[in-house]
């Protein structure tokens, strides 16, 4: 009688945005799916809004992208390529991004919370509808390093939530590398866990990320400014982590705990 083989293990990434994953822990997830596990990208905020206006709007010219086309569409394309560069199964969950929550200024995106912003109770309910849909033995979640709004709400819905399973809070790029010192809105909470690295493959996470070209004019200049941008992060994505990775063999395998 053949054994049935093990199942493999489940790794979800929480994303707020349809790149985020790939451009902060690309490198992580494309270790995680080549040592056997499944890996799966959830990204919260990829709703397509027909004829956006004002900001919204804005946020689509400015990648030269003419108010014609379906600019969220465009971008879950482009995180499917990605996503398969790296190995990872990919979930799209119905949320509107900022701008068409009533955000009207790249200042507002990195501000305070807005009161009439009531995403939150909605949020919570799906991530806690991911957790016991996917069944991860492994979270990955931003720290929300930069103060992005979104990324607030998602570190916010997350840690209202029951966990029992390790947890890798990534450091958000590009965001966290344009200044010396970003805004950290859970830098306390986050810098009270332990720290800890993984050492990734530079081009493999460039390819994946280059997958993204509506956004690499814009944050990065372009591929070139993008490559110059991985190269001078370094071949180590970092983390602060939640539960004890140390105690997973599995996961052990490809993580470096910082003294």
């Amino acid at each position: 009688m053949t054994a049935s083989p093990t199942p493999a293990l489940t790794a979800l990434a929480l994303s707020p945005h349809l790149d985020d994953a790939a451009f902060s822990c690309g490198g992580t997830l494309a270790r995680l799916s080549a040592t056997g596990w499944r890996v799966v990208v959830a990204t919260l905020f990829t709703r397509s809004v027909a004829s956006p206006t004002g900001f919204a709007l804005a946020c689509q010219l400015d990648k030269g992208l003419p108010a014609s086309v379906d600019y969220m569409a465009l971008r879950r394309d482009e995180d499917a390529r990605s996503c398969a560069i790296v190995g990872a199964d990919t979930l799209w969950l119905d949320f509107p991004e900022a701008p068409h929550r009533g955000y009207t200024s790249a200042a507002a995106l990195f501000g305070p919370q807005l009161a009439t912003d009531d995403i939150d109770a909605a949020l919570k309910d799906a991530v806690a509808g991911l957790l016991a849909n996917t069944a991860p033995s492994l979270i990955l979640a931003p720290q929300a390093i930069g103060g992005h709004v979104d990324h607030v709400v998602v570190v916010n819905a997350l840690r209202q939530l029951p966990r029992t399973v390790p947890l890798l809070w990534w450091r958000d790029f590009p965001y966290a590398a344009r200044t010396a010192d970003p805004a950290e809105p859970f830098g306390d909470a986050m810098r009270a866990l332990p720290e800890c690295a993984v050492t990734i493959d530079i081009p493999h996470k460039r390819a994946a990320c280059c997958a993204y070209s509506t956004q690499l004019d814009y944050q990065f200049g372009g591929p070139d400014g993008l490559a110059t941008a991985l190269e001078a992060a370094g071949n180590i994505e970092w983390f602060r982590t939640a539960a004890g990775f140390d105690q997973d063999r599995a996961l052990a395998t490809i993580l470096e705990p910082v003294a």
